[in-house]
């Protein structure tokens, strides 16, 4: 993660987003095809992929959550922040469009390409509550094995992969476990199903702002 970013970096950050929103949200576009665990299973490979294949070049952040983490954390500057988002988003529009293409239509079959949805009877704020739980446990891990480094080692993409895993085995019923504002957005855009995309920027940005200020003022090797 300490990397010093420039234009190759920033399309890194492009593709990693892309590969996490087509394979992640693919998984479930295909529908009945996969349970809930190859849907977790196809997030968490996709991450930890990108990270061992890009995370030399960019850092991996591959979601505006982690970027802005590592932002409050003092780990990355504002326009490189800013870059990196706008790479991310764009990355991840382009994956929804792509699925489009693959699917020809959004439908409920296909979860309007795999756009993350709050389950029966799940509120707003309980959707949000649950996005800043699952994000600050992902966002967390990426500090402690990435940016500090002193557990993971050679490990940390399967750290930071596993941990998006076990988010969605638990959150997937409940907010479709994002994690992540990109990820979210891209295929909702390409559907068209914007309903509750906020959930999705709201819960990961404060998930993330809260690793951001916890990890290196309280655990941190100085």
């Amino acid at each position: 993660m300490n990397t010093r970013p420039n234009g190759r970096a920033y399309l890194a950050e492009l593709i990693g987003a892309f590969a996490w929103t087509f394979i992640g949200a693919g998984s479930i576009a295909a529908g009945d095809a996969n349970s809930l665990t190859g849907i977790a299973l196809a997030h968490g490979l996709a991450v930890m992929t990108v990270i061992y294949a890009l995370g030399h070049i960019s850092g991996s952040h591959i979601n505006p959550a982690v970027t802005v983490s590592l932002l409050v954390g003092g780990k990355i500057k504002m326009f490189d922040a800013i870059a990196y988002i706008l790479a991310q988003v764009i990355g991840a529009i382009v994956a929804g469009f792509v699925l489009l293409f693959v699917y020809t239509t959004a439908t409920p079959a296909n979860g309007f390409l795999g756009t993350p949805a709050l389950g029966a009877n799940v509120g707003v704020l309980t959707a949000i509550i649950v996005e800043i739980i699952l994000t600050f446990f992902l966002t967390m891990t990426v500090w402690g094995a990435a940016v500090d480094g002193r557990t993971a080692g050679p490990a940390v993409g399967l750290a930071i992969g596993m941990v998006v895993a076990m988010d969605i085995f638990m959150g997937g019923p409940i907010t479709g476990a994002a994690m992540n504002p990109a990820r979210a957005l891209g295929p909702a855009i390409a559907s068209g199903h914007l309903d509750n995309w906020f959930v999705y920027w709201v819960g990961p940005i404060i998930g993330g702002v809260i690793a951001g200020l916890l990890y290196p003022n309280f655990f941190l090797k100085k």
